[in-house]
């Protein structure tokens, strides 16, 4: 008996309805070298292991930007603060991407990709393995360098919509 049989096929409606009730921070995910420079905004980002540190990202292999990230085989999470939605919505649409670019301030994280200032965390990585699934490759990132800043709040993916979180002062 294959597990076909077992398990009944959930709708592909039914399932994004559903994960839409699942928070998730908003990420700008972001790359720079010979294949030139891209981003694009994320929620399907997790970590996978601190040793060595390594996150997952989750791309569309029918995006514009899928063949510059397989290139370069290195990108930066960006972790985005309350106050980035525009900058989220701009690197989420169709927009150029240059335009996306001079929409924010960037430094060159150790890799070369882009670090974007004011961003809660930036994981630099390299990929070093991909993993097809569906229509999505999952990249694993193994992180070379952190940025973190104790002075912005979160952004949270909730209900189609953003949230922007608050750190709650000690009990």
């Amino acid at each position: 008996m294959s597990l076909d049989t077992l398990t009944p096929a959930v709708e592909k409606l039914a399932f994004r309805n559903a994960m839409s009730r699942l928070g998730a921070a908003v990420n700008i995910i972001t790359t720079e070298g010979p294949a030139g420079r891209a981003g694009f905004t994320a929620s399907a980002v997790c970590s996978v292991t601190d040793s060595p540190p390594t996150l997952l990202v989750c791309l569309n292999r029918a995006a514009s930007v899928y063949p510059v990230f397989r290139e370069n085989m290195q990108l930066c999470v960006n972790t985005l603060a309350a106050g980035h939605e525009d900058l989220s919505s701009l690197f989420g649409g169709k927009t150029p991407m240059a335009e996306r670019f001079s929409a924010a301030e960037w430094s060159a994280a150790v890799t070369g990709s882009p670090v974007l200032r004011g961003a809660v965390a930036s994981f630099d990585c390299r990929i070093t393995q991909i993993v097809s699934i569906g229509t999505h490759d999952t990249l694993f990132c193994e992180v070379v360098d952190v940025v973190h800043s104790e002075e912005n709040h979160g952004l949270a993916w909730f209900d189609r919509g953003y949230h922007p979180l608050k750190r709650q002062e000690a009990r």
